[in-house]
């Protein structure tokens, strides 16, 4: 009978001091060729970028974070690698519960990462894959103006600043459809919230109102119905 007592209360310890890690972020990866700086975990609880967590780096450049989490949100590693230049040092992704793996180099440290583990990260660099084409064409319409030996007729002004407005109306389209055709991945909100807020209030109420209640929930979603409260009652 002590011996089952024994064995009960044993059971009952380990299930107490077990961890519950289901809402738990994981970051773990790897800087290629980083011999020694500082790496940290960073996020923006409100309006100010705060650190979670930082490592010194000391011979390897493996790393390992871990975080509980409200909800999926936009996360940053940032690395101070001791150049005294600021370019190129941080690295931006959507970070959910679970294994979150980041690899990339010391010297392309935010242009060559690679990011796995997270769905929200994938449909973000989907919808930024798309979008980069639509910012390169904004690039090529101002370039047809710059360095020009002739100046330009008003008309040809007038053509230039159309062609402009519409490829940014085309970028602004392709932002509210994505948000709505993804109303059931955290990366809706994010979109209305930091892509499009200026956009018509109508659009922007129609994203809100087809989120799913998980993403509705969720940081963005809250911020995404307050920001949209704050407008309606200013317009």
């Amino acid at each position: 009978m002590k011996h089952l007592f024994f064995l009960g209360c044993m059971t009952l310890l380990l299930i107490s001091c077990s961890e519950d890690t289901s809402n738990t972020m994981f970051v773990t990866g790897n800087v290629k060729g980083l011999k020694k700086g500082t790496i940290y975990l960073q996020h923006v609880p409100d309006s100010t970028l705060v650190t979670i967590d930082s490592l010194e780096v000391d011979g390897d450049g493996s790393f390992t974070f871990k975080t509980k989490l409200e909800s999926p949100e936009i996360f940053y590693l940032y690395l101070n690698k001791e150049d005294y230049n600021d370019i190129n040092d941080r690295i931006s992704f959507f970070g959910e519960p679970g294994n979150i793996t980041i690899n990339t180099k010391w010297d392309t440290f935010d242009t060559n990462a690679k990011i796995e583990g997270s769905a929200t990260q994938k449909k973000l660099e989907e919808y930024r894959k798309i979008m980069t084409k639509f910012n390169k064409r904004s690039l090529e319409i101002l370039q047809t103006t710059a360095n020009r030996e002739v100046a330009l007729t008003p008309e040809q002004i007038d053509s230039i600043e159309e062609v402009s407005h519409k490829n940014i109306q085309r970028g602004y389209a392709f932002a509210l459809n994505f948000a709505l055709n993804n109303r059931d991945s955290y990366i809706a909100p994010y979109i209305a919230l930091t892509e499009v807020s200026d956009a018509n209030i109508k659009y922007l109420d129609s994203i809100n109102n087809s989120l799913t209640p998980e993403v509705a929930g969720s940081k963005y979603g809250k911020a995404l119905q307050n920001f949209l409260e704050l407008r309606k009652k200013k317009e």
